[in-house]
This record gives C-alpha cells, sequence and structure tokens, in this order.
C-alpha cells in the first residue's frame, strides 16, 4: 500500500493523532524527495517508512516501557538493523570522515581487556547513535552496537523516536531540564534516576562496557548567525560519571567524542517541552572525531582548591578538547 494511503488509512481509524499524522506526512514527503534529489532508488526505503509507520502506530496505541537499563531488541523484529538502514541513505560516506582511529582503537583494545570506556560527547540529533555506528561499523563492528548511550526523556517517550531507541542499549535518565515537568512526577524521575545510576554503577564493575554521555544534556543547536555550537558540559554531570568509575570494580578511560551531524535532521530552533516536533531530512557528509585519552586528574586548574571552581575548570577543558575536535570538521572549516 502507498505510504500516503496508509497514513490516511490509520488517521482515519483513529490510530494516528491529527499531529502525528501531519508530521510522518511531512517527515516522509522530506525523506523520499531528499533521496530523488541525490538519485536513490526510494523503493527499498519505502519499505522500511511503511514499517515506521506501524512502529509509530503501535507506540500510539500501546508506548513501549522502558527499564531504567535497556538492552538492544534484535528479535523478532531487529531495531538495531531498522534504525541503521532507516538513517544510512542520508549519510554520503564518500564525504564523511572519522578521524582518531587510533584512539578509537586503543579504547577498543582496552574495551577487550575488559576495562570500560567513556566518551564525553557532544549531541545534535535524535540518531546520533545511528550516526555513530555507520562511521565506525567497518573499524570496530561489535562496539558500533553494542555501545550504551545515555538517554534522555524524549527517546523514550516520544513514538517517533522509540523504535529508533529500542534498538539500542540505554541508560535512561531524566535530565534537569526535564525533571520538573510534570510537578506531580518530580519524585518518580528522582528514583528512577537513581535505580539508573545503580545499574550504571554494576555495568561499570562488570567492565567491557563503552557508554556514550553528552554533558550537555541536550543537543547543539545554531547560534544567531546560523552556526551551529557545541553547547557547554554540565560540571555535575561529568563529576557523577568520574566518580562512579572511581568506585567500580574494573578501570574506566575516558575520551573526547566531537560530532557533526547536525544537517541530516536538524533540531527544532527552540527547546521544546511538549513532544511531536517536526522531523525534516537532509542527505550529506558527517564527521567524528575522538581525541587522545583524557586525564581527568590533571587539566588547566586542577591546582584549585575548590571543588566547585575546579569541576567547572574541568567540565570547561573537556568541552575545550571537543570543540577543537569539531573546528577542523571539513563543514568547520
Amino acid at each position: 500500500m502507498d505510504f500516503f494511503n496508509k497514513l490516511q488509512q490509520y488517521f482515519d481509524e483513529g490510530c494516528l493523532p491529527e499531529k502525528y499524522r501531519d508530521i510522518l506526512f511531512e517527515f516522509y514527503r522530506c525523506y523520499k524527495e531528499t533521496l530523488e534529489e541525490h538519485h536513490i532508488d526510494v523503493a527499498p526505503y519505502v519499505s522500511i517508512f511503511l514499517d515506521f509507520l506501524d512502529l509509530v502506530k503501535d507506540q500510539i496505541q500501546s508506548p513501549y516501557a522502558f527499564l531504567p537499563y535497556h538492552q538492544q531488541i534484535l528479535s523478532p523484529f531487529n531495531y538495531y538493523s531498522f534504525g541503521v538502514e532507516f538513517i544510512r541513505p542520508l549519510v554520503d560516506k564518500t564525504l564523511s570522515t572519522v578521524r582518531g582511529l587510533d584512539h578509537l582503537a586503543e579504547a577498543n583494545t582496552f574495551l577487550q581487556k575488559g576495562g570500560n570506556v567513556v566518551f564525553l560527547a557532544n549531541h545534535q540529533i535524535e540518531a546520533d547513535p545511528q550516526a555513530i555506528s555507520i562511521l565506525i561499523e567497518e573499524h570496530c563492528p561489535r562496539l558500533a552496537q553494542e555501545m550504551i548511550f545515555v538517554a534522555g526523556e524524549r527517546v523514550v517517550t516520544d513514538p517517533l523516536a522509540i523504535p529508533f531507541s529500542m534498538g539500542r542499549n540505554l541508560l535512561c535518565i531524566y535530565s534537569k531540564r526535564y525533571i520538573d515537568h510534570p510537578p506531580e512526577q518530580k519524585r518518580a524521575k528522582q528514583m528512577h534516576n537513581k535505580k539508573t545510576m545503580e545499574l550504571m554503577s554494576e555495568l561499570l564493575s562488570q567492565g567491557g562496557h563503552a557508554i556514550y554521555v553528552a554533558p550537555s544534556g541536550g543537543r547543539d543547536r545554531a547560534n544567531a548567525e546560523g552556526k551551529v555550537e557545541v553547547a557547554p558540559f554540565d560540571p555535575n554531570s561529568i563529576e557523577m560519571f568520574y566518580l562512579m568509575t572511581q568506585k567500580a570494580k574494573q578501570p574506566t578511560c575516558f575520551y573526547p567524542m566531537a560530532l557533526s551531524t547536525y544537517d541530516l535532521l536538524p533540531p527544532p530552533q527552540t527547546i521544546q517541552v511538549e513532544l511531536g516536533e517536526k522531523r525534516q531530512t537532509k542527505r550529506g557528509d558527517i564527521h567524528l572525531a575522538i581525541g587522545p585519552k583524557i586525564d581527568m586528574e590533571r587539566f588547566p586548574g586542577h591546582e584549585e582548591a575548590d571543588k566547585h571552581i575546579r569541576r567547572q575548570l574541568r567540565a570547561d577543558y573537556i568541552c575545550s578538547l571537543v570543540k577543537q575536535e569539531y573546528s577542523q570538521f571539513p563543514s568547520q572549516e
């Protein structure tokens, strides 16, 4: 069945609210036009988008309940492959780059020996996990699939994001930005976060886990001049992760990771509290860079006696490492 006809059918049957019908209509139209513009055969991706429509409908009718630590679902439906293949035609691999492969190999070796790796990174689009997989799958296929992502509330509650989230390993946490909304759920969200932290501690003690975290707590956005900027890092977020790794039974290494993926699926210009943001796609190059291992104890200003100032200096330093890598991407030169 044609996508638009099936979309209208689900709306007529009361399976899709008008807001989501309109978002899906524009999302599919934009996705299809993008592929046609670049002379990519649309037929295989119509099938993927029809699957996506069914998955969104199912989530609206019966939302999936994510545990604090969600492990990717690969059968009977492979959500990981679905998410990666959905994003793949939007990525121009011939122009995309991965820098710091020596650092990636070092991190991967450390993981194989039972250590943990935490990537402190910027975050630009909902599909960053899929973008990372596409960029590193040739170099570290297991890491590409099994990396754990610290995920905020939106990607586990928005019906359009849930099908992609179900294919990833996630540590689900409520960010400070949304923990008070609505106020009556604040206590439950705090308890959820506490449970997530306990499970993260267990994973770190097991060893062999790679965790991606965006200490900014959200996506990068364009400034008044339209230039996308890496959002500042929260010192408390970095401190929490560092303290947890110090208490774990297995060692952990920290690496800066920079991502440039913004144009594939740009976020709204302003932060939305309510779910249901529009999705518009483009095809183009994306970039990833991993810098040298971070010394979490020695950084500019580490002698500072005031712990709060010291934590801020460390966060600013790590953010500067990511910004330095980010500034070298072709799109930023």
